[in-house]
């Protein structure tokens, strides 16, 4: 048994300073290579290629990646003469950009480990990151992020770089991005090339921090093996193609600290000599559209919330045509979702809804970091386009499954990459049961928290995910829920939110988010918020209903037209509306356990702001709980 022990042990660390025994076996033997070996195949096959795409005023400002790699080089070596130590971290707070690819690079060549840190993070929980990574560098963009970091002193802190606005004082320590690149010019390219030498491929070099919703963040140890295997193999299987056969472009907008936009975006634009266009920071307030419209990505990654942003904004635009426009739009739909659902081909008739949206060379769309709604994936079938599901985690560096033109099914997230593995342990009689994995894509361990590392992984290393699903006959995994949400009720009945809130949503288009309340109670309960505009200054939710709210509300006789119109049972249309859809929710219920007994419609939409959301727009149960704490007791009042 100890010896058993000692043989896992070898798959994990908490040290960041550690290494690990890679997972190489029959169906993984590929060599192991190190961020700078992929980056240097990278330049020999595609070093004239355009790398970044950056728009400074009019003007995009192109970098090939010959360029890239020699910029990586001068950051890494600038970070040296800042003083950055071996498997201290260079933590960078800021929104996607050039600058941000070429210090994560720059990082990792100096032998440093990179921590991405959210630009919504408030002060503590960015100054906890770099504490924890032990960043002996910040790279903040602006000079809101910098104040974040001067509110408290950290320990290791040498330098802070600024890569974006102009320096607003002259503080020790302090240097703009062009001061700081200068001081590359006094490190020998043998001194960087003697610590680039001394990197193994089962070392760590990247840090990705979990979201907290449960406690304090975690630190994810990946290695440059978890990197470069994984930018290799998972983007294959969702068919991404080296650009020796066609070079791939996409739009970089969602945040880099997270896996997601971090594998797709950075390692695996590097992997495959992609061109990478970066979106304003405001993509996600209203101009993402713009920058797609002038880069036409040929591939496209969304989190759910954004596709169903997109959704909404398309259904506005059908609901001002004319009648017999809308009428043809809504038989096209019809046909183009009737032809995908039996797989057959079809003539695309959304051509020019595609250019409005900036899609017209896009063939690949994908979803991840959260699941999706069915209704969602439906609609854009309707437009014929396929929303191919990523499913994974940070600890599994990003998909461990992958949907793609060769391996899709509705609603289902695909088939285990190749190379990777996946079990399904305590089994239910409906084939439902908790996924693992196994593979090269595994991570190293949490930074530092041993106990944590040993939860995740079984008594033979297999990463736990907490989520429950199925495996079909085909080998296409389907999610039923996570074991965390699942909700025990006070009676024993164990009941999945997803699908029951998935279902108010699609019964009524004026719902917005439904969060299912249960745990330890006699009955259900759900709390509603209704579809709004968005201040695209705060991105908070506003008193104003959607256009698609609006004219639900005029389908029933209703005048209202704000949030306020409604809530507290002021609408009385509206209520009995909301009423008779979740009685046709619980109508379809397996049990009566299962069935939604009391509702309430909240004041404010959830959002990032608000706390409800997370950075990738994910539902952060615990901080609802937390939030609307006496509307859910007020349900169980005697």
């Amino acid at each position: 048994m100890q010896q058993r022990k000692r043989a896992l042990r070898r798959f994990w660390q908490v040290q960041n300073c550690g290494s690990v025994q890679l997972r190489m076996d029959e169906l993984c033997p590929e060599q192991p290579i190190t961020v700078h070996q992929m980056f240097t195949n990278s330049v020999q096959k595609y070093g004239k290629l355009t790398a970044l795409a950056s728009k400074k005023g009019n003007k995009w400002e192109k970098v090939t990646f010959s360029e890239y790699y020699h910029l990586s080089r001068m950051a890494a070596k600038g970070f040296l003469k800042l003083g950055l130590e071996r498997f201290h971290s260079v933590a960078i707070l800021g929104f996607n950009s050039a600058e941000w690819f070429i210090a994560a690079v720059g990082a990792v060549f100096a032998g440093g480990i990179m921590a991405g840190i959210y630009t919504t993070n408030s002060p503590d929980a960015c100054l906890y990151v770099a504490n924890d990574s032990r960043a002996n560098v910040i790279v903040v963009e602006n000079q809101k992020q910098l104040d974040k970091i001067l509110e408290d002193k950290l320990p290791h802190l040498k330098a802070i770089v600024q890569y974006s606005g102009s320096l607003k004082e002259k503080l020790p320590n302090l240097y703009s991005w062009e001061e700081f690149m200068g001081l590359g010019l006094e490190v020998s390219d043998q001194e960087l090339d003697e610590v680039i030498c001394s990197q193994k491929a089962n070392q760590c070099c990247v840090l990705i921090y979990t979201s907290g919703t449960t406690g304090s963040p975690k630190g994810v140890m990946l290695s440059h093996d978890n990197i470069t295997w994984t930018a290799h193999h998972a983007s294959r299987a969702g068919d991404m193609q080296p650009a020796e056969i066609s070079q791939e472009s996409l739009v970089s907008y969602l945040p880099l600290s997270h896996i997601a936009a971090q594998i797709y975006d950075l390692w695996t634009g590097i992997q495959w000599g992609e061109q990478v266009s970066f979106a304003q920071p405001d993509a996600l307030k209203g101009s993402l559209v713009d920058t797609l419209r002038e880069a036409t990505p040929t591939a496209h990654m969304g989190v759910p919330r954004v596709w169903e942003k997109i959704m909404e904004k398309i259904k506005e635009g059908i609901s001002q045509c004319g009648y017999m426009k809308r009428k043809l739009v809504t038989w096209a739909m019809s046909v183009s979702l009737e032809a995908n659902q039996r797989l057959t081909k079809y003539v695309n008739h959304f051509t020019k809804l595609r250019a409005e949206l900036g899609f017209s060379n896009c063939v690949k769309f994908f979803s991840g970091a959260a699941p999706i709604g069915s209704e969602t994936l439906q609609f854009f079938l309707g437009l014929n386009i396929r929303l191919y599901e990523a499913y994974g985690m940070s600890e599994s560096s990003g998909p461990h499954f992958m949907s793609g033109p060769k391996a899709y099914q509705f609603s289902s997230c695909g088939k285990v990459v190749p190379g990777c593995q996946y079990k399904l342990v305590n089994v239910d009689g409906d084939g439902i049961g908790e996924v693992c994995f196994w593979g090269r894509n595994v991570f190293m361990g949490f930074l530092n928290m041993e106990d944590k590392t040993k939860e995740a992984l079984d008594e033979d290393g297999w990463l736990r995910s907490g989520d429950l699903g199925r495996v079909d006959e085909d080998g296409f995994l389907y999610i039923t829920g996570r074991i965390k949400e699942l909700i025990i009720t006070a009676g024993g009945e164990n009941i999945p939110p997803l699908p029951i809130e998935d279902a108010v949503k699609q019964e009524l288009p004026i719902i917005s988010n439904a969060m299912l309340i249960g745990d330890k109670r006699k009955f259900l309960s759900i709390l509603l918020t209704l579809k709004c505009t968005i201040n695209p200054e705060t991105t908070e939710p506003t008193d104003i209903l959607s256009l698609e709210a609006v004219e639900f509300c005029q389908r029933l006789g209703s005048q209202s037209t704000k949030v306020s119109d409604i809530i507290g049972g002021k609408d009385k249309l509206v209520y009995q509306s909301i009423e008779e859809g979740i009685a046709r929710v619980n109508s379809k219920a397996t049990s009566n356990a299962q069935r939604i007994q009391k509702w309430i419609i909240l004041g404010k939409d959830f959002s990032i702001v608000g706390g409800e959301l997370g950075p990738t727009m994910k539902l952060r149960r615990p901080a609802v709980l937390q939030i609307y704490h006496s509307e859910i007791e007020s349900f169980y009042r005697e």
